[in-house]
């Protein structure tokens, strides 16, 4: 089977772009919304990275934990983040190779009937793209490692719903009024 290489979903948040994008690109705040990602550990302070910056992402799936070494690629505020994933290890990233990629888009877009977001101010549409970078991989071996990686999918599958729940968990925090104390954009 044919592995799919990109998978992107997208969501409406009431709020700004520029709010929106300044809480995504703080990598070690991340966790606060992914259902894998326990944040990250960044040189220097708490902030929007900015690109180039590299950073160490720290994973869990279940009892299984993991490290990654990650640069910034796109740091553009209110419009773009994206960052690579480009080695692994447990408790160090030691092995390196291309591995993801994770955009992400921020779009204003008009509140229309129907969204819930009439008369609520700025909505933005925020798209999370993920995409595996693991070409050099035969598709059959992907696949095999995937399954045993994500109990019984592929990582496309896998990554779709992970990036539903991040998606989700990012709109209702939010738009509940959600940025931490002391975390202002």
């Amino acid at each position: 089977m044919a592995r799919t290489f990109t998978v992107s979903r997208s969501i409406l948040v009431q709020a700004a772009p520029s709010e929106v994008y300044a809480q995504v690109s703080r990598v070690a705040q991340m966790g606060r919304w992914s259902p894998e990602n326990l944040g990250a550990t960044v040189p220097g302070p708490d902030e929007p990275a900015a690109t180039g910056l590299v950073f160490v992402g720290h994973n869990k799936r279940g009892a299984f934990r993991w490290t990654t070494r990650c640069t910034v690629t796109a740091a553009d505020p209110g419009r773009r983040f994206a960052f690579r994933v480009h080695a692994i290890g447990l408790k160090r990233p030691r092995l390196s190779a291309p591995i993801a990629t994770w955009e992400y888009r921020f779009e204003e877009v008009e509140p229309s009937a129907g969204t819930g977001a009439e008369g609520a101010g700025a909505v933005t549409r925020v798209t999370e793209t993920w995409t595996d970078d693991r070409r050099s991989w035969p598709d059959a071996v992907a696949n095999t490692f995937d399954r045993i990686a994500t109990r019984g999918q592929t990582f496309a599958v896998f990554q779709t719903g992970n990036i539903d729940r991040t998606l989700r968990n990012l709109k209702r925090e939010l738009e509940a009024g959600g940025v931490p104390a002391g975390d202002s954009p």
